[in-house]
C-alpha cells in the first residue's frame, strides 16, 4: 500500500512539473511560499485582524495557536515517523520554479500547508466571513509547495488534513463562546448602597499606557469629567505611579477608581481592598475581563453605578501572597506574557503577542510541579477567581463573582499529547523545583518555591451596573 501510494504520489508530481505555466504564475507561486516560511504570511494577516476589535483578535489569537500546534506536531513527531524523503526537485524543476533554499527536513506532512489550514480554520472559527478567502489561500500556499518541487502533492494533504484538525481540536480547550454583554450583566446582582452623586468624592487613575490604543487618553479624561463632574480624575503618563496616586487619595476618597487594562484594575483593587473602600472600574484595557463580568462596557455603565451607589461584593484571590481578581497562571501562558512584553515596545501590543504566541508554542518545555502534592508536568495551568463558563482551557466569563471558588485548569504534559484536567477548590498548594514566574491578571514576577493560591477572607466591593 505504502508503494502504491508513493508511486501515485511521484506521477503526480512528475505531471506538474511537465506542465508548461507562464513565467509570471511561477514567480508569483514562488513568492508565496517564500511569504508562508515561518508563517510571516499568517502572522501579517492575524496582525491585521487584531485590528479589528474583539471578534478580530479572537479569530488571531485561535489562528495563531493552530498554527503553533500544527506546526509542532507536523515537523517533530509526524516528520520523524515518516521519514520521507523530498522530491529530487532539481532534476524535475525548472529553475523558474526552484526556492532559493531546497529544504533538508523530511517531506511528510508539509508542515507549510499544516500551519495554512490550521490558521484558516481555527480563524474562520471565529469569523465564519474568512473561510473562503482563508481556505483559497491555503490551498495556494499548499499548492505552492508541489510548484516550487520541495513537495509530493501528497504532503500537501495530509498536511492541509493535519492542520484542519488542529484548527477544529482547538474548540475543545477553547470553545466558540463569544460573550454576551447583556447576557453577564444579567448574571450580577449589585444592590443600591453608596451613591455618589457626581462621582463626588470618587479618585480615578487613567492609565494613559492601557489598552489597544483606540482611544486617546485626553478624551477619556474628558469624558469621565463630563459624566462625573465632581470625581477626581487624574490622568497618569507613567503606569507605576498609579498604585502610590490611589494610595495618596485613598484615605479622603469615597472610593478608588481606574480606567485601565487587567493589570491597572488590579493595582488599583489592591489599593482599595487595603484602604477598605469601593472600586470603581473603568475598562481601557485590550480584554477587561473584570469590566465584562461586571457587565461595564464603559464610561457610562460606570458613571450610572456610581450614580447610583450599585455595587456587588466579589471574591479577592491570592497567588503566592500577591492578590487577584480575574485568573492567576504559571507556565507557558506566563512565558508568553513576559515574551510579548520584550517585544511590544518594538512591534505594538497584538503584534507581539501573536509573535510571542508562535515562540512560546514552538520552544517551551512543561514545569515540573507538586500540585496538591501530585507530581505533574505542567504545561500551563490557569486559576480563576471564581468558576469560569464554558469548560475548555481558555473560558471567556463568570456567572457569579462570590461563589468561594477557585477554578483550576490544567494542561499536564502526557507522553504523546497534553492531558487537560478541571477542578474546583477554596486552595491550592504548589511546590516548583526551581524558579518559577508567575502571572496574575496579565501581571508576572518571579514566585517562591513553595506557595499557595487561595482565597482572602474578606471581599472587595465593586460597583456595577444593573441589567436591562
Amino acid at each position: 500500500m505504502a508503494n502504491a501510494f508513493h508511486r501515485l504520489d511521484a506521477d503526480l508530481y512528475r505531471r506538474a512539473h511537465a506542465t508548461d505555466t507562464p513565467p509570471a504564475v511561477d514567480t508569483a507561486l514562488t513568492a508565496l511560499s517564500r511569504a508562508a516560511n515561518h508563517s510571516k504570511l499568517w502572522l501579517g494577516v492575524a496582525a491585521l485582524l487584531a485590528t479589528q476589535g474583539r471578534p478580530g483578535r479572537r479569530a488571531a489569537l485561535r489562528g495563531v495557536m493552530s498554527i503553533g500546534l500544527a506546526s509542532a506536531v507536523a515537523n517533530l513527531p509526524a516528520k520523524h515517523l515518516s521519514r520521507r524523503k523530498r522530491p529530487d526537485a532539481l532534476a524535475l524543476v525548472r529553475a523558474g520554479r526552484l526556492p532559493r533554499r531546497i529544504p533538508s527536513s523530511g517531506s511528510f506532512p508539509s508542515g507549510h500547508s499544516a500551519s495554512a489550514a490550521a490558521f484558516a480554520v481555527g480563524a474562520a472559527s471565529e469569523l465564519p466571513g474568512l473561510a473562503v478567502p482563508l481556505g483559497a489561500a491555503a490551498v495556494a500556499v499548499g499548492y505552492s509547495r508541489v510548484h516550487t518541487g520541495v513537495h509530493y502533492p501528497g504532503d500537501v494533504v495530509a498536511g492541509w488534513a493535519l492542520g484542519a484538525a488542529v484548527g477544529v481540536a482547538t474548540r475543545w480547550w477553547w470553545p466558540l463562546a463569544p460573550v454576551d454583554p447583556d447576557a453577564v450583566r444579567e448574571r450580577v446582582a449589585p444592590t443600591a448602597t453608596s451613591p455618589a452623586p457626581g462621582g463626588r468624592g470618587v479618585t480615578i487613575a487613567v492609565n494613559a499606557a492601557a489598552g489597544p490604543g483606540d482611544t486617546a487618553a485626553d478624551d477619556v479624561v474628558a469624558e469621565l469629567r463630563s459624566a462625573l463632574p465632581e470625581a477626581e480624575v487624574v490622568p497618569l503618563d507613567d503606569p507605576e505611579h498609579l498604585a502610590k496616586t490611589l494610595e495618596a487619595a485613598a484615605p479622603d476618597a469615597v472610593a478608588i477608581g481606574v480606567h485601565g487594562g487587567d493589570g491597572s484594575v488590579n493595582a488599583a483593587a489592591a489599593v482599595a481592598y487595603d484602604a477598605r473602600k469601593p472600586l470603581v472600574v473603568v475598562p481601557g484595557g485590550t480584554l477587561n475581563h473584570l469590566a465584562r463580568d461586571l457587565g461595564v462596557e464603559g464610561v457610562a455603565d460606570a458613571a450610572a453605578a456610581v450614580e447610583n451607589g450599585w455595587t456587588l461584593d466579589m471574591d479577592v484571590a491570592e497567588i503566592d501572597g500577591r492578590p487577584f481578581l480575574n485568573t492567576a497562571s504559571f507556565g507557558s501562558y506566563a512565558d508568553l506574557v513576559d515574551a510579548r512584553e520584550r517585544l511590544e515596545n518594538r512591534i505594538g501590543k497584538w503584534p507581539a503577542l501573536l509573535v510571542a504566541l508562535v515562540t512560546v508554542l514552538r520552544r517551551d518545555e512543561p514545569v515540573e510541579a507538586e500540585v496538591d502534592g501530585v507530581r505533574r508536568r505542567i504545561w500551563a495551568i490557569f486559576v480563576g477567581n471564581g468558576e469560569y463558563r464554558p469548560a475548555g482551557f481558555a473560558p471567556a466569563y463568570r456567572p457569579r463573582l462570590d461563589d468561594g471558588l477557585l477554578d483550576v485548569r490544567v494542561l499536564y504534559g502526557g507522553r504523546l499529547l497534553p492531558r487537560y484536567v478541571r477542578w474546583t477548590a477554596r486552595e491550592v498548594r504548589v511546590r516548583v523545583d526551581g524558579p518559577v514566574r508567575l502571572a496574575r491578571d496579565g501581571e508576572t514576577f518571579d514566585g517562591s518555591r513553595e506557595f499557595t493560591i487561595r482565597k482572602r477572607p474578606r471581599r472587595l466591593r465593586v460597583y456595577a451596573p444593573r441589567a436591562g
